[in-house]
């Protein structure tokens, strides 16, 4: 180990202090938690159109090769017995505010990466000294308020308490000993390094770098060669354990973008098209690894004499889909009136909503390949969350055309209960909730037994939950 690598060690901490929680297929578990009825079986929550996207697969789901980020109409083909759901964030956000809020009773430093996991350090609160007690603690309470099963890894840097809270699931705990970090990173795949996605493993493969070991070997100059200064001296650091990174609760952000300035003017309409799509894309990965959605497209161009112009789009609710962005993006373009020599091109995305990140379309032509790129580049550096176009909440009268599988109702004589599917005039639904015994399907007649959208009892049951730190900073 080279001296400033040695001298980074010499900080890491002495104990595994730094605890990641993530719950166990999230979305999936909450839809099994709700429906007694779906529990033990396989259960596919996303868009069920022609470009559907799966957003989360339960366990059952999972052993027949289904998995998020995948064509919904595949994961159908691999798990038919399983139950296709519209995602319900606003269940989704109720459950998370619940873990985040029991987390934070651990340390006031919680680091929120998405709706259902975060890093905890331990060393701001009085748990230092108590990892495994401090872990088993918050997994019972979030059981015992929410029913759903949190893994949690603990070490004493952010990469190792990630990867083994990985390593812990499902419903699982393991507490990484600084003594013990080599024997638990060293064996495996260099996939397990946050950072390394498909292009990157692929350039280590060249290298015949498949295991951490393999990448600890490594020369930096090799690694800063084949995969680029930032990216090599940090995965360089990351497989020999050194990670310096704080738990750093931040602000709420405020816009994500990119922006790109030209050696040459560009000019025509056709050639600025393909630039606003190329900054565009780099804006969205920004975004996927933020999470979230955005409501207002912005679009800079600056041009030959160096007059800026600024221009935005503002869409009707948040979304992440990369099209409705992209087009959005465009649309701001065209109000600059860009079409001769353009210096620069900027696009970022504003009114940033932590829901979007949370539905997936059910009907729309969410493009598939897209959100697969948008997915597999968030993941290099950091992974980031599935994306996909946000719904507006529904609500009112059940009917055919704002049917979904999945949505919370209510019957003036049965009470409440969820739809199974809609034809016609005709709704099956099971009546059934998290605290009553599991449902039959019921077939009813909506011209003569009208039912009502709800909001999910989580809403309800989890309103005077203090919120925790807002997954969205």
């Amino acid at each position: 180990m080279d001296s400033a690598l040695s001298s980074d060690a010499a900080r890491l901490r002495g104990v595994p202090s730094v605890i990641h929680a993530d719950a166990d297929s999230f979305f999936a578990a909450v839809e099994q938690r709700d429906k007694p009825s779906l529990r033990g079986k396989p259960v596919l929550v996303g868009g069920n159109g022609p470009r559907g996207v799966v957003a989360t697969a339960s366990y059952e789901a999972r052993r027949t090769g289904a998995h998020s980020a995948m064509p919904m109409s595949r994961a159908r083909r691999l798990s038919p017995a399983a139950a296709v759901l519209f995602p319900r964030f606003e269940a989704y956000s109720a459950y998370s505010r619940v873990i985040m809020s029991e987390l934070a009773r651990l340390s006031p430093l919680v680091e929120p990466l998405s709706i259902d996991e975060a890093f905890v350090d331990l060393a701001a609160g009085p748990w230092e000294s108590r990892v495994a007690e401090a872990a088993q603690a918050v997994r019972a309470r979030i059981r015992e308020r929410t029913g759903l099963a949190v893994s949690i890894g603990a070490g004493r840097t952010k990469l190792v308490a990630k990867i083994a809270s990985d390593a812990a699931k499902p419903d699982g705990l393991l507490v990484v000993d600084p003594s013990d970090e080599d024997a638990f990173l060293l064996p495996l795949s260099v996939r397990a390094i946050p950072g390394v996605g498909p292009a990157t493993a692929a350039a280590l493969e060249r290298l015949d770098v498949r295991l951490v070991t393999d990448l600890r070997h490594q020369r930096l100059d090799v690694l800063t060669e084949t995969v680029g200064e930032a990216h090599g001296s940090s995965l360089y650091r990351l497989a020999h354990g050194i990670d310096l990174r704080p738990v750093a609760p931040s602000g709420e952000r405020k816009s994500v973008g990119a922006e790109r300035t030209y050696p040459t003017d560009i000019f025509g309409g056709e050639t600025i098209a393909r630039a606003v799509d190329a900054v565009t894309d780099e804006a969205l990965r920004r975004l996927a690894t933020h999470g979230g959605g955005a409501r207002t497209v912005v679009a800079k161009v600056r041009f030959a004499d160096f007059t800026t112009v600024t221009r935005s789009a503002t869409l009707s609710q948040p979304s992440a889909d990369p099209a409705t962005l992209r087009a959005a993006a465009h649309e701001a373009v065209r109000g600059v009136g860009a079409r001769d020599a353009v210096r620069l091109l900027g696009v970022s995305f504003h009114n940033l909503s932590p829901h979007a990140q949370l539905t997936l379309g059910w009907e729309e032509d969410t493009d598939t390949a897209d959100l697969d790129r948008a997915v597999l580049d968030a993941r290099e550096p950091e992974a980031g969350p599935v994306v996909g176009s946000s719904r507006r909440t529904i609500r009112g009268p059940l009917t055919a055309a704002n049917a979904r599988p999945g949505l919370d109702i209510e019957h003036p004589e049965h009470g409440r209960g969820w739809v199974v599917h809609v034809r016609g005039d005709e709704a099956t639904v099971r009546f059934e909730t998290h605290e009553t015994p599991p449902a039959r399907s019921r077939v009813i007649d909506l011209t003569t037994h009208p039912v009502t959208v709800v909001p999910p009892l989580a809403v309800v049951r989890f309103a005077d939950t203090v919120d925790g730190p807002d997954p969205s900073s």
